[in-house]
């Protein structure tokens, strides 16, 4: 790994660990190859509680166009199509969530800037690595330190606390799609207000909601005020992950203005990058690659993350 000057600034330069360290090798060692037995879940309290809102609003929404405005219906089959699109929507919008919350965004092994994994790296002579002070790890390319995660996260663009976890490199796909099918589920949940506000000015509120007007006004204003909140928040989002994949850059290394050392993926490059293999309907499946694991509890040297 070259050195350079943009690296300087996010490392500081420290030895080594020795043979004397306190840190356990062994279970550094071992560590990428627990990754994919565990589930990745951060110990955060306000991104616990973020997270929670964020499904009781989702919840919240789809009790209201379920019992507020598509059930009363007279017409069956404009209940029938809105309700399972909307319910398609919230299930794509929480499945994505769930994965970008509970996948490892690409967290470095603690503690590997061992003795033994420098000699098993084969540097050339001269070649310059860097070591995080933070979490006592070598630190690839691109990897930044999270506070809150407590770990170097290769290619982290942010830590978002609504999914209580970062994007990062292995989870950056399933946050695209969250905000993807937040935005969408908000705009479906604007229009069929809407169209609610209309039906029940006509008649004259009667027979127009199983709840009494006063009620109904309130639920569906609430729904507004939500539906334009989260549609402005995730469609900015979204336009934003999707500029920095095209790009082939982080939001962490526009802000610094890191010069690339990489070679650049851009455009169609980047996205085949993030989502995988070739444009398909696969790339909107939040559901890829996703395995049921098996509970099994693994005592670990502290950290906020914990293992099932």
């Amino acid at each position: 790994m070259p050195s350079s000057g943009h690296r300087l600034r996010d490392v500081e330069h420290h030895p080594l660990l020795t043979e004397n360290d306190n840190y356990d090798s062994s279970s550094s060692s071992s560590s990428e190859a627990d990754v994919a037995d565990r589930v990745w879940f951060i110990r955060d309290g306000c991104g616990m509680i973020c997270a929670v809102v964020t499904w009781l609003l989702v919840v919240y929404a789809d009790f209201v166009v379920t019992f507020v405005m598509l059930l009363p219906s007279k017409d069956f089959w404009y209940s029938v199509v809105n309700g399972v699109v909307f319910n398609c929507l919230a299930v794509l919008a929480l499945s994505s969530h769930l994965r970008t919350m509970l996948t490892d965004p690409g967290a470095v092994p603690k503690g590997n800037a061992t003795k033994e994994y420098m000699e098993s790296l084969q540097l050339k002579p001269g070649e310059v690595i860097y070591k995080c002070p933070k979490c006592c790890c070598i630190k690839p390319e691109r990897a930044h330190h999270c506070s809150i995660c407590k770990r170097c996260i290769r290619k982290m663009d942010h830590h978002c606390p609504w999914v209580n976890n970062c994007v990062g490199e292995k989870n950056q796909r399933f946050f695209v799609l969250f905000t993807m099918y937040i935005a969408l589920a908000s705009v479906h949940a604007l229009v069929l207000c809407g169209l609610q506000f209309v039906a029940c000015v006509r008649g004259q509120w009667t027979e127009c909601s199983g709840f009494s007007p006063p009620v109904t006004v309130i639920l569906l204003v609430f729904l507004c005020l939500e539906g334009l909140l989260f549609f402005t928040f995730t469609a900015v989002m979204f336009g934003t992950q999707i500029h920095s994949i095209c790009n082939d850059e982080t939001e962490i290394e526009r802000l610094k203005s890191e010069k690339p050392t990489w070679e650049r993926r851009l455009r169609w490059e980047g996205m085949k990058s993030v989502f995988g293999g070739p444009p398909s309907l696969l790339w909107m499946n939040p559901f890829v690659g996703f395995r049921f694991r098996r509970l099994q509890t693994r005592p670990r040297k502290g950290g906020p993350e914990f293992s099932v």
